[in-house]
């Protein structure tokens, strides 16, 4: 009887577990997004409460995909710590909070990152009043970091590689690694270019006492994650991402995609879901790229929107055609 009873019980459960995270998804009616708990230009809400950076864009995308509506989105501010098992719980579908590909997040943690939606690498902030040129002037210096980051194995493996010494202030929020800097608490700051050129454009209280120093000592690409074992998920996420792409180097932004009908190239027709069946393929509707690009746009729309008003150079982030190295696969 007991055997019958824990039978029927696994029964009765397979169809839950066997819920894709799309179905799941679209039960719910909404994407649940993790993102930064606040770091702008990729994600941060501004001062009406609406959440805006070039991550919440990835969020947004996926969401104009799966709904026709990118602002069927909710929003979990994540700490660096609380992010992967935020992700592995289930608590969100997305994680798309300025987070570096690595082979042991990749494998060790059980996630799948989508592509990379910006290049980075670490570097150093330093009080323009120390007159510091150079990251190998930093031994001895107190060095504010967070924990739960690429960043803090690095900053041990630059300064053990240089023979130098430091001492690290390490603090979880980023609010409060912030006010440690800016209150003189540690003489450098330190994470990805990306973060530093953020905190100091939107945060320091007069950002040219502040100078970030020229070396940059890490690869970190990063992009949004989803959990292993979920492909049609990952597809989903992967390509609302590489639309972004794909849209840029079409030439199709949110201004012009409603006149893409007109086209006769064949790329675009199959873009704009007028021909073929990618969208099927993906378990989207066949206008599930044209929703993405006239709702929030191509990728070159997200950066000019969030990043480039707090300085940000597109660098690496240009178009493999424009001497960059952002490429797409082909949509086809």
């Amino acid at each position: 009887m007991k055997r019958l009873m824990l039978l029927l019980a696994v029964l009765s459960a397979a169809p839950a577990l066997a819920q894709s995270t799309l179905e799941a998804v679209r039960s719910k009616g909404f994407v649940q997004c993790g993102v930064n708990t606040g770091l702008a230009g990729f994600s941060q809400p501004d001062s009406k409460g609406v959440w805006r950076g070039i991550d919440v864009d990835v969020c947004r995308a996926v969401a104009a995909a799966v709904f026709g509506d990118s602002a069927k989105v909710r929003y979990t501010p994540l700490t660096a710590q609380q992010r992967f098992t935020a992700l592995q719980s289930g608590e969100v579908d997305i994680l798309s909070r300025n987070t570096t590909w690595t082979i042991t997040r990749d494998t060790g943690l059980g996630l799948n990152f989508v592509g990379v939606n910006y290049y980075d690498g670490q570097g150093f902030m330093v009080p323009r009043k120390l007159n510091v040129k150079s990251a190998k002037q930093l031994g001895g210096a107190t060095i504010c970091v967070q924990p739960g980051t690429t960043t803090e194995l690095n900053l041990a493996d630059y300064f053990r590689a240089n023979n130098m010494k430091f001492k690290p202030v390490v603090i979880e929020k980023l609010e409060e690694v912030l006010n440690a800097y800016f209150a003189g608490r540690c003489d450098v700051f330190t994470t990805d270019v990306s973060g530093l050129v953020s905190v100091r454009g939107s945060r320091a209280p007069k950002p040219d006492d502040h100078v970030i120093l020229p070396e940059v000592i890490s690869k970190e690409p990063l992009g949004p994650a989803v959990r292993h074992g979920d492909d049609r998920w990952f597809d989903v996420v992967k390509w609302s991402l590489f639309a972004m792409l794909e849209a840029e180097e079409m030439k199709l932004s949110s201004k012009n995609i409603d006149q893409a009908s007109s086209s006769k190239d064949p790329a675009v027709q199959r873009f704009i879901g007028a021909s073929g069946d990618v969208g099927k393929m993906l378990g989207l509707d066949n206008r599930w790229a044209f929703n993405i690009v006239k709702q929030v746009g191509n990728y070159a729309e997200s950066f000019d929107a969030n990043l480039k008003p707090l300085g940000f150079e597109r660098g690496l982030n240009r178009l493999w055609t424009q001497g960059g190295i952002m490429y797409a696969p082909p949509i086809r």
